[in-house]
């Protein structure tokens, strides 16, 4: 059993009273859009369990870890996904952007972010036809890591404002391999949310676009709680563009990467925001080198 007074996120403990578990929507229920609808309504998110096949999702994770393996940064067997905190990758690989490209399209995880289960869920979610980003955030966030807590809107805002994030764990991921956290009912904090609406990171880069690296102190100072789960290969979790979210500290004792993937969907008759369509999306001009956080691993991620 995981030990909770050891959780941290950016290195400040997060006390039993403001750490709470995300309620789980059951994929079966009646009004099966209709009920998915009103709880993304009501609390800010879905978290689905089980919605995924887990043997694709591991599919999906252990060809991605061998990848890592391949430039030294996963030790083997790469399964089980334990970083060795080296790198060779920028040994090892002429085009960093274009190596992390070819990783985040492989078919295998595609199948889990991009069809299947994921499309049918989304369309019920969403009520019509609906498209990906083709754009796909692939996260291996090594020990020691966590990241800021953001409105994803402040990111990629050109396009329909009725756009979601789904979040999937690939493999499953314990309290202390820092999972996503959200914060209870921020999508209903008008006043923050009125300070971001509307900002964009690539047109404002004087500001910075996370929102806080205190969630502990802001979740106490509105009477909130960081929301997470020990989450299991096959779990999703959905949000909208202002819901605040970021992450707990990965303090894996045996030094487990949390390997993770964001894709965003919307309405397919709804404008796209460009920067993430297409064969190559251009991403913020620097491809996916710098947004999927394809560099050494001594480097900071971007996002989570």
């Amino acid at each position: 059993m995981t030990d909770v007074t050891a959780l941290t996120t950016h290195g400040t403990r997060v006390p039993d009273e403001l750490l709470g578990k995300l309620h789980a929507t059951g994929l079966q229920e009646a009004s099966y859009g209709e009920t998915l609808r009103r709880n993304l309504n009501d609390n800010g998110y879905l978290f689905l369990p089980d919605a995924l096949k887990r043997e694709d999702v591991l599919t999906a994770r252990n060809e991605i870890l061998a990848e890592l393996a391949a430039v030294g940064e996963i030790c083997d067997p790469s399964s089980e996904g334990r970083s060795t905190g080296t790198s060779q990758r920028g040994e090892l690989v002429d085009d960093l952007g274009a190596h992390w490209k070819s990783i985040s399209e492989r078919e295998n995880l595609r199948r889990v972010s991009h069809a299947g289960p994921i499309r049918r869920i989304m369309q019920s979610v969403l009520g019509g036809d609906v498209k990906p980003y083709d754009f796909l955030w692939l996260r291996a966030t090594h020990v020691g890591r966590a990241s800021a807590y953001h409105f994803d809107h402040v990111y990629m805002n050109r396009g329909t404002d009725h756009l979601l994030t789904v979040w999937t764990p690939l493999g499953d991921v314990a309290l202390e391999e820092g999972p996503i956290a959200l914060i209870e009912g921020s999508h209903q904090w008008d006043d923050l949310i009125d300070e971001y609406r509307g900002f964009d990171v690539e047109k404002d880069n004087n500001r910075q676009g996370h929102v806080t690296m205190d969630p502990v102190g802001l979740a106490s100072q509105r009477g909130s709680r960081l929301l997470t789960a020990e989450f299991r290969a096959g779990d999703v979790l959905i949000f909208p563009m202002f819901m605040l979210h970021g992450s707990l500290d990965n303090r894996s004792p045996t030094g487990r990467v949390r390997l993770s993937c964001d894709t965003r969907y919307q309405l397919a008759s709804e404008p796209f925001d460009p920067r993430w369509i297409g064969a190559n999306p251009i991403g913020h001009g620097e491809g996916y080198a710098s947004i999927s956080g394809a560099k050494p691993a001594t480097s900071e991620p971007l996002f989570r």
